[in-house]
């Protein structure tokens, strides 16, 4: 297996420098948000709501888990930071205005040395609040004021022009709106819409992955020969790896996040590439091997 060459920034938050190939990256955490009844479901009913009950205990079990102690999930938030020479990419822009421990973006990207200034390009992979919190500042103007933004056409369309209102799910739609109806509008003068798989920079290419929204987005990001997937919600949990049929509650479509999660999940193994996922343990990023008919996560070393 390929070793990533990195190597960790200490600040307040959690920073990781890594190099693939000839590009600078940086995972960067937008903080922390705990998932936990009265606002959202037991975690196990949450990330896995279509899990079969004796399947669904001894799987938890086997991580540690305990069904009937698991009462809150504290998920990481993890954007991601690429400079190609030519671009200074941000992939993601967090959860400003969600919850207290998130917002931290801007003074993590700071902490390396990247203003918000520096950004000449936004990919957002899909529309809920935590992927676009940080689109703009509490006085509504834009957070990375000279960059372009791009964003799947199915997605934009979906969170813009009144479908989202009548097809999500009553239990999140007024939160999910209400981030959708202050961070897209501000964009559009600078939105690039992008409806099939294509190259978005050089080195950095759009990959369809709608499932868990309609037009959700994966990224494929290479350079001399080394490959990043960036998988952003195709899964959420470590589970859902060794589990690819089992659904979060927040998944728009069940049989497309199926469908998405053994394609990507499948090429992700077969290329070894290294892949990025945004609410795993921080920094988020390893390899997925193959298990029997699905597959494991095997994350990488942080050790300098």
């Amino acid at each position: 297996m390929s070793r990533v060459r990195s190597r960790r920034v200490t600040t307040n938050t959690d920073i990781y420098r890594f190099k693939l190939g000839d590009f600078d990256c940086v995972a960067v955490s937008d903080g922390t948000h705990t998932y936990a009844p009265p606002t959202f479901p037991p975690p196990a009913t949450f990330l896995f709501a279509n899990a079969p009950k004796e399947r669904l205990e001894p799987v938890l079990r086997e991580h540690n888990l305990q069904p009937e102690q698991w009462l809150e999930w504290t998920s990481p938030y993890i954007c991601l930071a690429v400079n190609t020479g030519k671009h200074q990419v941000l992939v993601d822009t967090g959860a400003d205005g969600l919850a207290p421990g998130t917002g931290k973006l801007v003074q993590n990207l700071k902490a390396v040395g990247i203003a918000p200034e520096h950004i000449d390009t936004v990919i957002l992979t899909h529309g809920h609040p935590d992927h676009i919190g940080g689109n703009t500042n509490s006085e509504g103007k834009l957070t990375f004021p000279d960059a372009r933004y791009v964003m799947w056409k199915g997605e934009w369309d979906f969170w813009t022009s009144g479908q989202a209102e009548t097809k999500l799910d009553e239990h999140v739609r007024e939160r999910q709106l209400k981030f959708a109806r202050k961070n897209l509008p501000p964009i559009q003068g600078r939105l690039k819409l992008v409806d099939r798989e294509t190259e978005i920079t050089p080195g950095i290419r759009a990959l369809a992955a709608p499932g868990h929204t309609p037009g959700q987005m994966a990224l494929a990001i290479s350079s001399r020969g080394k490959q990043l997937l960036c998988v952003s919600d195709v899964v959420l949990h470590l589970i859902h790896l060794e589990q690819p049929e089992w659904c979060a509650g927040t998944d728009f479509s069940p049989q497309q996040v199926v469908a998405t999660r053994r394609r990507l999940l499948k090429r992700a193994a077969t290329q070894n590439a290294l892949v990025l996922a945004f609410h795993f343990p921080f920094p988020g990023l390893g390899h997925v091997m193959r298990k029997g008919e699905a597959w494991q996560w095997q994350p990488i070393s942080t050790m300098s």
